[in-house]
Parts: structure tokens; sequence; C-alpha cells
């Protein structure tokens, strides 16, 4: 007889896998997250020394507790960066729970590094990184962006070794994603903040910035954005990357969410400066339709990150060491974690099952919605266009409205299970932004939250 707590109980199984069935046969609701004024008062006290029926709390997390969840994969989810994992990777990923999978060394799980690293090869050498490149999925971009700039501030030192440790810089576009700043901030650096032309950040601009700076020598990297998170905006990509070659800087291109355009038929050549990257992330858990949690951390020269990242300990030389070259592919080495979850499966399961013109035309839709929406916002008399819209973000403005009129909107159409919806800033001035990604966003949707505002 086991321990009880790994007895299985097959009715739980049933009522899990009846759960799931739904959920993956029906629409997805937004509901409401934390909208609601109830604080869900029967979570009080419910962890006790004996334990609880697990079918009740099953069935209390379906009619309580669930619906204090916003769904991020709801085609109605237009704020923030959304989510819209395919069927094919949610069931992987189920599949992968179930597993017992550590994915952290080649020893552990070399089929799991297989599958994942064919998915990234396959993205490094669609946006034209060099035959070698690769790396390792992690949780997100922010851990993304931390670990590929820790290979690149470890690098400069090396290349200048007369500089303090805490003198070498990277230089970064004031629309960074806040987690730019944060690694800057966690590895001690300081960032060479580079005014943008119209908020997109050019080698001219950086060029200048040099000119005028009386450190310039300190400089060793440059971090650009293919797609920036608040207005979808694509840095020179070519330009950065080719004066990154000519200078021997450390290139990082973060594409957390719009990497993934590099499957868009239509605006693909906008991330051809990538072929210049050092390192370069995507999420595949934004637009690459798998679930959360999973970021595609790749690196021109892996083995350079192997040797700042790879965590060295007498109970882990089992991992090292071996004449296979494969052997001493860890993903464990790539990024600043040990243990991990096979996050790069479901990704890899539904790009080999659903096939690549599949995800064309499902990229291509988020930005063929945002032209949509732009039409419609032109010719609606209450509305306006902030800036062009750029990849699947779209800025708006409600003609006269204040921050409290936006907010209190946004709430109603979550109150009313028509959409999310939220403001954010743009130069100082509150206004209304879409962000496509679900390509089941109908444009009638788009049409009812827009005459929503004429209230």
């Amino acid at each position: 007889m086991g321990h009880q707590m790994f007895e299985y109980d097959a009715k739980l199984a049933e009522e899990v896998y009846l759960y799931c069935r739904d959920r993956l046969t029906h629409p997805v609701p937004l509901d409401f997250g934390g909208l609601s004024p109830d604080p869900l008062p029967e979570l009080t006290g419910l962890i006790t020394a004996e334990g609880r029926n697990p079918h009740e709390i099953l069935e209390f997390w379906e009619k309580r507790m669930a619906s204090h969840v916003v769904s991020i994969d709801s085609p109605g989810f237009l704020a923030f960066i959304p989510n819209a994992p395919t069927k094919n990777s949610l069931m992987f990923d189920m599949l992968v729970a179930c597993s017992g999978l550590n994915g952290t060394s080649w020893l552990e799980s070399a089929g799991v590094v297989i599958a994942e690293n064919q998915a990234l090869e396959f993205l490094a050498a669609t946006v034209g990184m060099p035959e070698g490149s690769g790396g390792a999925f992690v949780s997100g971009g922010s851990m993304g962006n931390l670990s590929s700039l820790t290979v690149g501030r470890d690098v400069g030192r090396a290349k200048n070794p007369d500089l303090s440790p805490h003198e070498v810089r990277f230089a970064v576009s004031e629309d960074a994603h806040s987690s730019i700043g944060k690694a800057l901030h966690v590895l001690g650096i300081e960032a060479l903040v580079v005014k943008d032309d119209d908020h997109r950040f050019t080698r001219a601009n950086l060029e200048a910035a040099l000119a005028n700076d009386p450190n310039p020598r300190s400089v060793v990297g440059i971090i650009a954005t293919s797609g920036t998170t608040n207005a979808g905006i694509v840095d020179d990509l070519a330009g950065l990357g080719s004066f990154a070659r000519e200078q021997d800087l450390w290139f990082h291109v973060d594409g957390a969410y719009g990497g993934a355009a590099m499957f868009s038929p239509t605006h693909r050549h906008l991330l051809e400066g990538i072929r210049h990257a050092d390192s370069f992330i995507v999420d595949p858990h934004k637009w690459l339709f798998a679930p959360l949690d999973s970021c595609a951390l790749i690196y021109r020269n892996p083995t350079v990150a192997r040797k700042v990242l790879a965590q060295q300990a007498s109970y882990l030389d089992v991992l090292h060491g071996s004449d296979d070259e494969n052997y001493e592919w860890n993903p464990s080495d790539f990024a600043i974690h040990l243990s991990r979850r096979a996050r790069g499966l479901p990704f890899w399961f539904s790009l080999v099952t659903n096939g690549v013109d599949a995800y064309e035309t499902a990229v291509q839709a988020a930005i063929d919605i945002a032209a949509a929406a732009v039409k419609q916002i032109d010719e609606a008399p209450h509305v306006e266009m902030v800036r062009p819209s750029s990849l699947s973000i779209v800025l708006f403005r409600r003609k006269g409205w204040t921050a409290g009129q936006y907010n209190a909107w946004s709430q109603q159409l979550l109150r009313d299970q028509i959409a999310f919806v939220t403001p954010t800033k743009w130069e100082g001035e509150t206004v209304a932004r879409f962000a496509f990604l679900h390509p089941d966003t109908s444009e009638e949707l788009v049409r009812q939250i827009l005459d929503s505002m004429l209230d």
C-alpha cells in the first residue's frame, strides 16, 4: 500500500477530464477577474491537518474561483498582450504535466531536448540567425532578457578589461520593455538611454547619443525591440544590428511579443535585422499560440552563453564532460534556471501538427483585424487614431474623455462580458488600446466596443 497522496482517484480524474474537455470544446468566457467585491470568504480555513474532499474543492474551483479570473485566451481579451493557445498545445501541455518530466538536462530528458531544440532551430532560421544558433525555453520574456543580458554583460567585460565591472553599459531605447530596466538593475550596470525617433530606436539616434557621450567605450551592447508592448513599434533592427557588428558590440533583440511577426507574410521584412543578433527572445505564449509560460531564448553562439550560465556543483558533474556533443546540450546551461518544466514542448507539438502555413495565417489574422479596426475608427466621428497602428496594436482616443471615463468604460465592458480592454498612457495622455492576437476576434466585436464609447 502506497502513500495515500499518491493513490489514483478514478472519480476525480474523470471530473478533471470532463472539466478540461468542456474548457477545450466551448467558447472561452471572459469571466470577471477582480471586479467582484466578493473576497471569496469560503477560502478561509480550507487548509487543515486532515485535508478536504477533493471533489468538493474541485466543484468550489469551478463554481466560485474560476469566475474570479479574466481568461487571457478569450477572443475578447484585447488588453496587455493576450494569449491564444491552440487546442493541440493545450492538450500536449496536459500530457507534459502528467509525464514527470524534468527538462533540465540531456541525461534526464534527451527526447525533450531534441524536440525543443528543433523548435528553437526553426525559429532561429526563420529570423535569419546562423546555423548553430540555439538556447533554451524559459518562463517568459523577463527571464529571457535577464539571462541574455547577463551573457552580454560578461562578454563586454571580458572585451574591455580596463573598464571597472560596473562601468560597462548597454544602449537602450526610452520605449524598451520594463523588464529591460529591471534586468540591468539586477545586473548592476547602467543604461545609455537613447532618445527615440518618434518612439523608434534607430542607428542614427544611437550614433548621435554616442557622439555626445563622455565615455562611449563603456557601451558594450545594444538592446533593440521588435514590437514594443505599448504600441507595437519595431526598432531599426537592420541599422542597429549592422552597427553592433561593425563595433563588435553585443546585440540583443527583445521580440517577446512582436518577434512572432516572423510568420507574417506582410510584416516579416521588418524583422530582417534580427539576423545580426547575438541573442533574441520571442514568447510562444504570446503571438505563437502556446500556453503560459514559454519564452524561446536563442543565442548566436550558445557556447558563449554556456560558459557564463552553466551551473557547477559536484552533484552536477555527471551532466558535463561527455565526448558526445549532444550530451552537453543541457537547457539549464543557457539561462538563469536549473530545474525546469519542458515548457517548449506544447509549442513544438502545435507547430509540428498544425504546420507553418497555419501559423502564418493565424499571425496574419491579428494584423488584418488591426487594420480593420483602424478603418472603423477612421469612419467613426467619436473616436480617432492616436498614431498609426503597428503590428497588431492600435492606439486610439475617445474624443473629450478623461482618464476616469476610460477606466469606467473599461470596467463596464468587462461587467457586460463584452471584452477586456484597458486604457494606457501615450505621451502623458490616457488613451484606449487594442492588442489583437486571437485569430477569432471579429470585426463585429470591434464595432460593438467602439459603439459602447458613444454613451
